[in-house]
């Protein structure tokens, strides 16, 4: 049963519901207002091609969808006038199609221009019949954008916090496998293999960055959230942190596969060192976690209480590395080989616990938030001097700086 309802919540079962009433009130909608002999699928067509998962990509891509199948059928009018459907008829339609899809700018549903001739051409061949699809068109087109600006889609933050959220644990697993290794023996194989898992992840990241590109959108036009320039910053930019994170993984699992194929026949470190490293990374790794769980919390309550969790996470990461660099110090005073790759390994945890830090992530939430509004007066001038006048706002002058 939970399953069941976790999948209710996934974005392609909400846009399949929505899509199939959006379809056939659309069609219910013709039959009331047309009186054609043939059945009014231009419409639901149309509907499907409109009613999108967010509200803001219906209004940005809905207006190109119902020119190119308004375009589409308007070319299958022409040729219904003049010829019948034939082989060469067909070939007409879709070169014409293409040909003028690209001129009238519908830009990536070019195809769905010749889609919409060539159903039109097949069950239509008389003018006045042809008219009926284009009206039909109109009511697929109205009736699917108002489907979605009356039912507005969902906000899908909770999915993309989600994968946020997995994309960290992911890391978290493998810091927690490498660490482990550290405390004996680590053959050159074993080490690569983690290599290659930390490589791996740039696909969970692209992944992920889908689905918060998703609940972007969702945030774009919503009434029902109030501060969707916040959230969307928010989100993005703790992807941003976990990307390079993953980077620096990356990084310290070359690190960590180097230093094996030097030391092929013994232990890479001591096994005090080995044992203090598994607690350094032990640390890192659930600080990743912790940091997750901080950028997608959306009250007020748990935020507090999930940023006090990462402030303690840090600093007990920052203890077990400078108790890890001092054995590490130790060991090379008495053993300095390969001394640079033991160097470069405190260095990558140094970097991942910068972008993790508190103060860092501050200033970059800051950064960000000034630049979108700055971008956005400079792109919309007037509407946002009008934005201010009605929230009683007054625009800060670059001169008080």
């Amino acid at each position: 049963m939970a399953g069941i309802v976790s999948r209710s919540k996934e974005p392609a079962v909400v846009q399949t519901v929505r899509s199939t009433a959006a379809a056939t009130i659309s069609y219910v909608v013709a039959l009331q207002l047309l009186e054609s002999q043939a059945p009014p699928l231009t419409a639901p067509l149309t509907a499907l091609l409109v009613v999108q998962v967010t509200l803001y990509s219906t209004l940005t891509t809905g207006v190109r969808r119902v020119n190119s199948v308004v375009v589409g059928v308007l070319i299958a009018i022409g040729f219904s006038a003049l010829v019948g459907l034939t082989w060469w008829s067909l070939g007409l339609i879709i070169l014409a199609s293409l040909t003028v899809g690209r001129f009238v700018r519908v830009d990536e549903f070019v195809p769905e221009v010749a889609i919409s001739a060539m159903l039109v051409l097949g069950v239509t061949q008389v003018a006045d019949t042809a008219w009926d699809r284009v009206l039909e068109t109109l009511i697929g087109a109205v009736v699917g954008l108002l489907f979605n600006v009356l039912l507005v889609p969902p906000v899908w933050v909770e999915a993309a916090g989600d994968s946020i959220e997995d994309l960290a644990r992911r890391m978290r697993l493998l810091l927690l496998r490498i660490g482990e290794e550290l405390t004996s023996h680590t053959p050159v194989e074993r080490a690569a293999a983690r290599l290659h898992e930390a490589r791996r992840l740039d696909n969970d990241i692209a992944e992920v960055d889908a689905a918060l590109r998703q609940a972007e959108d969702s945030l774009r036009f919503n009434p029902r959230v109030k501060e969707g320039l916040l959230h969307r910053i928010v989100l993005r930019t703790g992807l941003d942190t976990l990307e390079i994170c993953a980077v620096v993984l990356r990084v310290l699992a070359r690190t960590i596969t180097d230093l094996a194929k030097e030391r092929r026949e013994e232990d890479l470190f001591s096994h005090e060192v080995g044992v203090a490293l598994e607690e350094l990374l032990a640390h890192v790794a659930d600080t990743l976690v912790s940091f997750a769980v901080l950028v997608t919390t959306r009250t007020s309550d748990s935020a507090d209480a999930a940023e006090e969790r990462l402030t303690g996470e840090l600093a007990a990461a920052r203890t077990s590395r400078d108790n890890a660099a001092e054995l590490l110090l130790q060991g090379i005073q008495r053993l300095p080989r390969e001394w640079q790759l033991h160097g470069a390994l405190l260095t990558e945890v140094d970097r991942i616990l910068d972008e993790l830090d508190l103060d860092h992530r501050s200033r970059r939430l800051m950064e960000e938030l000034d630049r979108h509004t700055r971008e956005r007066r400079e792109k919309r001038p007037r509407l946002s001097a009008l934005r201010d006048w009605v929230w009683g706002r007054t625009p800060r002058k670059n001169s008080a700086r």
